[in-house]
């Protein structure tokens, strides 16, 4: 019987995954070299985080990240504890800090969804465990990386082409910025005036773009935006937390729709992705979402094997 590859555990650059614009590109490339063997060979390394614990701290919904990273910590032999903060944010009834101090002596690492960013920087401070964003306000770090996993898997490399965002300047927006920069891929952001992505966020990707000779390109023009792309992705136009928003931005947005004629823009084998869940005839159409161009449930299923990487690099 073939043998399995030797995980290569080597440490990333940060203790913490709170952002992307921690890693540095070998640490990107590392994990998913990782990434790779354990999509490979999903039973060969169930003992890599044997007797580790997991804890999960959920302060919103959650399908894909709460099942990933449950499933991929079973897999590589850990176990998982669930706490479901939604009606009781982290903070309110004990302090921050005092969570963080607890769950370090009792498990090995924390994945945390939150509402406030700022949350996860005050676990991650306090705590001498890594700490893994699940998804804030700010950022989505473990979805990027499993967008341009997927793209790697598509494409054998991301240096060079164009990955155009359509939507609000969002989480999932600003994570896919850092990313892109990191790895080489150009990114253009598309979104309604008043919607672009984090001024912050765009002036730090375009000084780490350049020594990688990405571009990043913030447009108000669909058209234009999507002109010769390899790649479209969009996301929903009103994150949790913003549902008092959904009448105005459905219709602010309603020119930002990614359909099979904005698709015919882009490179002809252009790539439709979306972080999901979508509203199908709102961001996308029915069409495209389920069409021969569309990645999304290879992404959803890479979430998995992404993550798994992130903890076997992570947690010591």
């Amino acid at each position: 019987m073939k043998k399995s590859p030797t995980l290569d555990r080597a440490p990333l650059s940060a203790p913490d995954l709170l952002c992307t614009s921690q890693l540095t590109a070998d640490d990107i490339e590392r994990l998913f070299a990782t990434t790779r063997i354990l999509k490979a060979a999903r039973d060969a390394h169930d003992e890599t985080l044997k007797h580790k614990r997991l804890a999960m701290i959920f302060e919103k919904d959650s399908l894909r990240t709460r099942f990933t990273f449950d499933i991929g910590m079973q897999d590589l032999g850990g176990s998982v504890v669930f706490m479901d903060h939604r009606d009781a944010r982290l903070g309110s009834r004990e302090s921050v800090k005092d969570v963080a101090k607890n769950l370090e002596r009792w498990v090995d690492a924390i994945v945390a969804r939150t509402f406030k960013h700022k949350v996860l920087e005050e676990l991650a401070q306090h705590a001498e465990i890594p700490v893994i964003n699940g998804l804030s306000d700010f950022v989505h770090p473990c979805q990027a990386l499993a967008d341009f996993f997927t793209l790697t898997e598509k494409w054998g490399s991301v240096r060079g082409r164009t990955l155009t965002f359509v939507g609000d300047g969002n989480n999932t927006c600003h994570a896919l910025i850092h990313t892109a920069v990191k790895l080489g891929t150009n990114i253009r952001v598309c979104s309604p005036e008043g919607y672009e992505p984090n001024a912050r966020v765009v002036n730090e990707a375009m000084r780490a773009a350049a020594a990688t000779g990405a571009e990043v390109t913030i447009l108000n023009d669909p058209d234009a935006a999507v002109e010769g792309a390899h790649a479209i992705y969009t996301d929903v136009w009103a994150s949790m937390g913003q549902e008092d928003e959904i009448e105005e931005r459905n219709g602010v947005f309603a020119a930002y729709q990614v359909d099979e004629d904005l698709m015919a823009h882009a490179e002809k084998d252009a790539l439709f992705l979306h972080c999901l869940p979508a509203h199908r005839g709102w961001e996308v159409t029915q069409e495209v979402m389920d069409g021969p161009q569309s990645i999304v449930y290879d992404i959803a299923e890479n979430r998995l094997h992404v993550q798994k990487a992130v903890l076997t690099h992570l947690i010591r």
